[in-house]
C-alpha cells in the first residue's frame, strides 16, 4: 500500500490542498488503485512557501500543486507498482 499524505495545514489549504486532495482521489479511482493507493491528511510537513506539501511513505516532503498532480502522480506513486 502506498500511502500518500497531503499537507491541510492553513498554508496548504490556502493554496488548495483540497483540490489536490480531490484531484489524487480522482486518479485513484479513474486507475482502480483503491486497494493500492491510501491518501491521508496531514498538518504542516514544513514546507510552507512553496505549493501544497505532500509525502509519499515517509519520503522527502515535495511540493504539487492543481496544475500538476497527473504529473507528480505518474512520476512519484505509479513507479511503487
Amino acid at each position: 500500500m502506498v500511502t500518500i499524505e497531503v499537507c491541510v495545514g492553513s498554508a496548504c489549504h490556502l493554496r488548495g490542498s483540497y483540490n489536490v486532495i480531490n484531484a489524487f482521489k480522482k486518479i485513484i479511482d479513474e486507475r482502480n488503485l483503491n486497494d493500492k493507493v491510501e491518501i491521508k491528511a496531514a498538518f504542516c510537513l514544513g514546507n510552507c512557501t512553496k505549493p501544497v506539501s505532500v509525502r509519499i511513505d515517509e519520503g522527502e516532503v515535495q511540493s504539487v500543486s492543481e496544475d500538476n498532480v497527473e504529473r507528480f502522480f505518474d512520476e512519484n506513486v505509479m513507479k511503487r507498482f
